[in-house]
């Protein structure tokens, strides 16, 4: 391991991958933008704090104790199936929701709160997608190995907190243009959509 930690080379290769694969769309993506849209950026604060502290968090873990999981089929297959079902019952709930608009009071109460979006990490496929990547690519076995962690974790913190709010603004920003219920409700089933496509190279891995 060495110098890598120091190395201005090995930060901007894993700060790179971190704005790469927090920045593209995805499952906490697609969410926030649908949560910012149908319930504004204030009451989304929470979800989007959830994934940005909840996933570093899930890194470390499994980096420090947990690399055993990412070599088990049985672990590996049961995680990916469970957040497929839950990732599909969201889908549904966004699809359905009514737009803050409409007034009918057929829409979820509220987005997820903190602890649900911290504890959703753990069963989103591509948040164990990126974990098995940056483990596997920028932590190497050796005495530098935690900090090395440690110093990815931040990385991944920092560039989930910029992104998570991004999202959220983009779906806030929608909210605004898209005035009539019926227009939000296509972004509802625009982002439910997404969320089902985001999922096939999962299903067919």
């Amino acid at each position: 391991m060495g110098d890598i930690v120091v190395s201005l080379g090995w930060f901007l290769s894993a700060l790179a991958f971190a704005i790469a694969m927090g920045a593209t769309p995805g499952p906490n993506n697609t969410m926030l933008a649908a949560s910012g849209a149908n319930y504004g950026f204030r009451r989304t604060l929470p979800h989007f704090l959830g994934v940005s502290f909840g996933f570093p968090t899930m890194f470390l873990i499994v980096a420090f104790v947990g690399k055993s999981l990412l070599a088990d089929p049985m672990v590996h297959g049961v995680m990916k199936w469970v957040g497929v079902g839950y990732l599909l019952w969201l889908a549904f709930s966004i699809a359905t929701a009514t737009p803050k608009a409409g007034g009918d009071g057929s829409a979820p109460a509220r987005p997820l709160s903190f602890w649900q979006a911290a504890l959703f990490q753990w069963i989103n496929p591509k948040a164990w997608i990126i974990v098995a990547g940056a483990i596997a690519t920028y932590t190497l076995p050796g005495s530098d190995s935690v900090m090395a962690s440690l110093v990815l974790a931040t990385i991944l913190l920092g560039v989930s907190v910029m992104t998570s709010a991004g999202w959220t603004l983009i779906g806030v920003g929608v909210s605004r243009v898209l005035t009539v219920p019926r227009s939000l409700r296509f972004f509802n089933w625009t982002m439910a959509a997404l969320l089902v496509a985001s999922l096939i190279p999962i299903v067919l891995e």
